[in-house]
């Protein structure tokens, strides 16, 4: 497989301290701008936006294999949250599958209090 990083001046480290940074926490380009700054690292907003842009997918694949190859384990967990909400003045019922590592899996929204339909 080709490099992707290699027509890059920077290093590959800094490419996903900088994507990371910007996807983890609630940053914008120019916050990240600063903090990088402040470590040294100086680095324009819109290069941040084009390198998010490029290598955003290909750091998403990388997450998303891993937390798959770690669902195949039994310490893998779900649950059901159930939330009452209120929608133009009507109380709904909103059922949340959520795992283990806090990631919502489905939701489900309805009228009736049914727990056997949101658990389907």
């Amino acid at each position: 497989m080709r490099n992707p990083f290699r027509y890059f001046n920077s290093s590959p480290e800094v490419i996903r301290l900088t994507v990371m940074m910007y996807v983890r926490y609630p940053l914008s380009l120019r916050q990240v701008e600063d903090i990088l700054f402040e470590r040294g690292i100086d680095i324009c907003h819109e290069t941040i936006r084009f390198r998010w842009n490029r290598f955003g997918p290909m750091f998403a694949n990388e997450i998303r294999k891993g937390r798959l190859h770690h669902r195949s384990f039994s310490h893998w967990r779900w649950y059901l949250d159930e939330v009452f909400v209120r929608i133009n003045g009507e109380t709904h019922y909103l059922w949340r599958a959520v795992d283990h590592e806090g990631e919502v899996l489905e939701v489900f929204v309805t009228k009736r209090r049914d727990r056997r339909a949101a658990l389907k």
